[in-house]
């Protein structure tokens, strides 16, 4: 895959990251699966790779110096997450493709009807 949609692909998810708290999986998986060709279970290893230092960071830092993080809670959040993305990786492994991709639309669309619902 060509090093500027790399590129953009990181900066959008990177944007929206910092802006709505989203990325990885809402931005990055989707772009490398449609732009790259690349498997879901490919994307969403390369996501992982790309946000597990970063993008949580530089975000974090942000919001904790304008006094909106909890780092009790983000801390509880981060023990349990460490946990179950174990778990969850374990899980995708074994999964069939399109099972994956399934349970992935699911998510998102989920995710997206919740958001538009919302009063």
């Amino acid at each position: 895959m060509p090093i500027l949609t790399l590129l953009g692909i990181g900066l959008a998810a990177g944007i929206l990251s910092g802006l709505v708290g989203i990325g990885g999986g809402l931005v990055i998986v989707p772009l490398l699966v449609m732009l790259g060709g690349m498997s879901q279970i490919s994307a969403q290893g390369t996501s992982i790779g790309a946000l597990i230092l970063p993008v949580g960071i530089f975000a974090a830092l942000k919001y904790h110096r304008a006094g909106n993080l909890d780092i009790r809670s983000s801390a509880f959040i981060a023990c349990a997450m460490a946990l179950g993305a174990y778990f969850g990786a374990t899980l995708a492994l074994q999964l069939p493709q399109d099972t994956l991709k399934k349970i992935f639309g699911i998510v998102l669309v989920s995710a997206g009807l919740k958001f538009l619902l919302a009063k």
